[in-house]
């Protein structure tokens, strides 16, 4: 029979995130197709009581905590203890977590501790006559497997945005507390602060519902025959900043840079998507001067909406790749857009 652990971290807040829901989601899926499964939820924090009572009524029947000041920032001393704990605890021999940039660095090491093994970039189980399968991506989620393992405990790292959240009830949970017995060599580690741009020089935003994508074209000549970069720095800046959406951007235009041609300055390789980038997973999707080619849509697999302002009436954009199709000026369009938002 298989115990199947939800494994999470809270905020600063306390309160959990939506990637945790995701991975409850998960789960909980497949605790339900697996027939004779336990669901169990472990949480690790400063004070976990909120958290799980936001979550009380999924499908959990026990829910274990570690707390204290030492679990409240990142570190993978203390992180892989109170992971490794809590897995001995609940007797676990299915580890669901989401894959955050704090427990993706930790749950390789807890598998390693436990005499498991874990996968990474996880977008699905299931279970089919009592043997459990998992969905993986590789190669930039280009290619797709399925895979079981007959090894235990066997830790999921849960692609964030590949799951929906899970939208249980809140209640009152009964939390039973693990004693974790930390060296002091696990504390070494401090996090003396976080530096991060201000809001409006982000442009990588994972939770916007809209993907911005701009194109070599912005850079390119014009109507008139010449090159208008400081116009479209502020259209797409401008954009950005009225309608909170996330910056991605072609190969082609990431790599001016390199080739010494006119550039926008606020992009780089992490703005990148498609066939050698990230594959983002809004829920709409805005490209702009971009050719519409497979290297470049191939990101955009798990885009529900997706919308080109594109010139060329004939361009990969218009050939199936996009749900509606503008030609226009991209220039024009989004200076009016953005008078309309402001």
């Amino acid at each position: 029979m298989e115990t199947i652990l939800v494994l999470a971290h809270t905020e600063n807040d306390g309160s959990l995130a939506k990637t945790a829901r995701e991975a409850l989601h998960a789960a909980a899926t497949l605790h339900k197709s697996l027939a004779g499964s336990k669901l169990v939820v472990g949480l690790v924090g400063d004070n976990v009581q909120a958290a799980a009572n936001s979550i009380a009524a999924c499908p959990a029947t026990k829910y274990f905590g570690v707390t204290g000041a030492e679990f409240t920032q990142p570190r993978y001393g203390t992180d892989t203890a109170a992971a490794e704990a809590i897995c001995k605890t609940a007797q676990a021999t299915v580890v669901v977590a989401p894959a955050t940039s704090r427990w993706a660095r930790v749950l390789p090491g807890v598998a390693q501790r436990l005499g498991g093994r874990a996968d990474t970039h996880v977008t699905g189980a299931a279970a089919a006559d009592g043997k459990i399968s998992v969905n993986r991506w590789y190669y930039r989620q280009r290619m797709e497997s399925s895979q079981t393992r007959t090894q235990r405990p066997w830790i999921l790292g849960i692609d964030p945005g590949s799951q929906s959240a899970c939208d249980c009830g809140a209640g009152t949970a009964s939390v039973e507390m693990v004693a974790v017995n930390l060296p002091d060599t696990a504390k070494r580690t401090t996090v003396v602060g976080v530096r991060e741009p201000k809001a409006d020089a982000q442009t990588i935003r994972p939770d916007a519902q809209l993907l911005f994508v701009t194109g070599a074209g912005w850079t390119k000549k014009q109507a008139d025959g010449q090159t208008h970069v400081p116009e479209a720095e502020k259209l797409i800046l401008g954009f950005l900043k009225a309608s909170r959406a996330s910056l991605g951007s072609s190969k082609s235009l990431v790599d001016l840079g390199g080739e010494g041609q006119a550039v926008l300055p606020f992009l780089s390789h992490l703005n990148q998507i498609g066939q050698t980038g990230a594959t983002p997973r809004h829920a709409k999707g805005l490209s702009t001067c971009c050719h519409g080619e497979e290297p470049h849509t191939v990101g955009w697999r798990f885009i529900n909406e997706r919308r080109a302002i594109s010139l060329d009436p004939n361009c990969g954009w218009a050939r199936g790749k996009a749900d509606v199709l503008y030609v226009a000026d991209a220039f024009q369009v989004i200076a009016k857009v953005n008078e309309l938002l402001a």
